[in-house]
């Protein structure tokens, strides 16, 4: 399972017609194969940057996958509008943790 990272940076004054574009553009991501679920964030010390969580079953169901399709042209299109500058967008994992050592940590 792979984590796509999106970071949107919004004006400030598009922060509200910012949530009802993507409301209104997710079902186009939704239905992309390899989709697993998603979480839009809003920042909390800097309320103007979003950042969209997918998880997809691989990172080929995504780029190019969903990257080159025409839902991606319109998911994007319907929200770029609101950006202040370029999203920037990054995949992780999760670590196994069952080969990880056990830390205990202890507070004095």
């Amino acid at each position: 399972m792979v984590y796509e990272i999106a970071q949107f940076p919004v004006l400030r004054e598009h922060i509200e017609p910012f949530k009802r574009a993507f409301t209104e553009v997710a079902p186009l991501l939704v239905r992309a194969k390899g989709y697993e679920g998603h979480l839009l964030a809003q920042g909390i010390e800097n309320p103007e940057l979003f950042n969209l969580i997918v998880r997809w079953k691989t990172l080929e169901d995504h780029t190019p996958g969903f990257e080159e399709s025409e839902d991606h042209r319109m998911f994007m299109m319907g929200m770029e509008q609101y950006f202040s500058q370029e999203p920037k967008v990054y995949h992780i994992e999760e670590v196994d943790q069952h080969s990880a050592p056990d830390v205990v940590m202890t507070v004095p």
